[in-house]
């Protein structure tokens, strides 16, 4: 019975000695293990073993890619005071996992000091609107910076971004306001670039639309005179003992009664006199042949 109860005894001890010997590590994880105090080896993902009582995890480090971002508070070259929040990327480089741990008491504040230490220095240099264009080259210049010095203490900069640029309120309202009458400036140039095309094309217009009227008009005349030769002609013809000139008369006499009935049967017409004898019309037919006759000549001179 005795030897029954010191053997239960002594599977409990071996099986508390093989819990406290046997560990396992995540993936993407790395454990440091320390006998009395000192670094004896670092665990690898997996099932690992450890002397009980001996050696202890001292802690476990993640192997995956952390971010930290950093407010800063900084001016620009024209004494604008701005914040920039900088994001940096960065993880333990596996085969640096000793520097990592031992090396820095705290990597975040290490790697923050840097951040301020070079934005600090890079963007009193430049105008405040041009931060908002060169923000890549301020965080070329963190990246760069850190990557250096934190490869020493095991560290890989992955990536630094300036995700966020914000001026003092007052400063953005006089951004915005500047911004806007930029705008409405640009907007008048290019209205009255319009109107002045549009006044350009309507006088184009009405200039291609005289020249088409005035084709027109001697178009329609050419016309009138062909068709009137034309009917007094046959007109001739047809009455035996006629004149071209008494028929010129007579169709003048038609188109003098035709105008004096135009004008009485116009509603904004007013009374006037006008001549009304056979002997005017004789005149007025005699006084169009001379202006024709004129004309003739002047156009044979010219």
């Amino acid at each position: 019975m005795e030897a029954w109860v010191i053997f239960m005894l002594m599977a409990m001890v071996v099986g508390v000695l093989l819990s406290l010997s046997i560990f396992t590590v995540e993936q993407q994880t790395c454990a440091i293990v320390e006998r009395f105090g000192k670094f004896q080896r670092i665990a690898n993902p997996g099932l690992n073993v450890m002397v009980p009582l001996i050696d202890q995890i001292r802690l476990r480090l993640s192997l995956k890619i952390c971010q930290l971002d950093v407010n800063i508070e900084t001016k620009t070259q024209d004494n604008v005071f701005i914040d920039l929040m900088v994001s940096v990327q960065y993880r333990i480089l596996p085969s640096k996992i000793y520097e990592a741990f031992y090396m820095l008491q705290n990597p975040t504040k290490q790697i923050e000091a840097f951040v301020f230490d070079v934005v600090r220095a890079k963007v009193p240099k430049i105008l405040l609107d041009d931060v908002f264009e060169k923000k890549d080259d301020i965080a070329d210049a963190v990246k760069s910076e850190l990557s250096d010095v934190m490869a020493e203490f095991g560290y890989e900069i992955v990536k630094a971004l300036v995700t966020d640029i914000s001026p003092a309120a007052n400063v953005k309202a006089a951004m915005n306001e500047i911004n806007a009458a930029q705008r409405v400036r640009v907007a008048a140039t290019e209205k009255g670039e319009a109107e002045k095309i549009l006044k350009v094309k309507q006088a184009e217009a009405e200039a291609e639309s005289s020249i088409l009227h005035g084709k027109g008009l001697a178009g329609q005349r050419h016309a009138i005179v062909s068709g009137l030769k034309d009917s007094v002609e046959e007109f001739v013809r047809q009455v035996p003992g006629l004149s071209q000139k008494d028929v010129m008369e007579m169709v003048l006499l038609i188109q003098y009664i035709d105008t004096l009935k135009e004008i009485a049967g116009s509603s904004k017409s007013n009374v006037i006199f006008v001549p009304n004898t056979p002997g005017n019309v004789a005149d007025l037919a005699s006084q169009m042949r001379e202006s024709i006759i004129i004309g003739q000549q002047v156009g044979k001179m010219e």
